[in-house]
């Protein structure tokens, strides 16, 4: 598979590099913060767009594409091209995604940063149905999870703080695309993670004001995996974006380095 990945270099310290997975309807271009600022504290940074997704091949077939499987796969054929098990960051959806490939697989480490739930989707669907039925049913009739946030209006709600600047929202949703409507069906019912099977140490970090995923669920995903959630106060969903990202990605490189990473 021919996959977008897009890459932060500097003066490398740390040996093992990290792999950055991004959410639904997002792609590569959603770490662009994150990249140039672990690489600055000496790790090789790589963030790579899941098939259909970005610059990466699949977009035709979409729909279609499995997350448990398909964008499992795109995790470990590039994790497969680094020297070593590198460390694992997935926002979102692709917090979902580095919960199932560590099923499976190994890593130096895991982060889950606004992550998809253990319990899956299901709790976001429940709340988004009831502020916008007709947009879900929408969503649902025409097998296009896109019009969950498809104007500017929804994407911020979903995603960001109201006090994000107007030209940010513009520039984000000018790059926001569709999703796969299979993946919204295996995180709601069919394929939620197996805690039970992941033994990679893992740091939960969760946004105090995030509309897609509670706080109740990022607390109960991190105890499902024995640790306890980081909440940071006066943050949204897409905490790489936010304006004070900084903050939780300090909290990475800290907790990396309690790891010995």
């Amino acid at each position: 598979m021919q996959l977008e990945v897009i890459t932060g270099s500097g003066d490398t310290t740390h040996n093992t590099p990290i792999l950055f997975v991004h959410g639904a309807w997002h792609a590569a271009w959603c770490w662009e913060n994150f990249l140039p600022y672990f690489a600055r504290q000496g790790y090789m940074s790589y963030a790579v767009s899941l098939r259909g997704h970005g610059a990466s091949a699949g977009r035709d077939k979409l729909r279609w594409h499995s997350a448990a499987h398909d964008y499992v796969a795109d995790v470990a054929q590039i994790a497969q091209t680094l020297e070593r098990p590198p460390i694992l960051v997935g926002h979102s959806m692709g917090g979902y995604v580095v919960q199932k490939y560590l099923e499976t697989h190994t890593a130096a480490a895991g982060i889950l940063l606004a992550s998809m739930p253990v319990s899956g989707v299901f709790g976001f669907v429940t709340r988004f149905v009831s502020r916008h039925l007709w947009v879900f049913l929408k969503a649902q009739l025409l097998l296009n999870p896109w019009y969950l946030v498809g104007t500017p209006g929804l994407m911020q709600e979903a995603f960001f703080s109201p006090y994000m600047p107007a030209e940010e929202i513009a520039r984000h949703f000018a790059r926001l695309q569709s999703e796969s409507f299979l993946m919204q069906l295996e995180t709601m019912f069919f394929n939620l993670p197996r805690p039970d099977k992941v033994k990679t140490p893992l740091l939960v970090l969760a946004a105090a004001n995030d509309r897609v995923f509670s706080v109740a669920e990022q607390q109960a995903t991190a105890r499902a995996y024995g640790t306890e959630a980081e909440i940071f106060p006066d943050m949204a969903h897409d905490m790489m974006l936010e304006p004070n990202w900084q903050h939780a990605a300090d909290r990475m490189l800290a907790w990396l380095q309690e790891q010995g990473l």
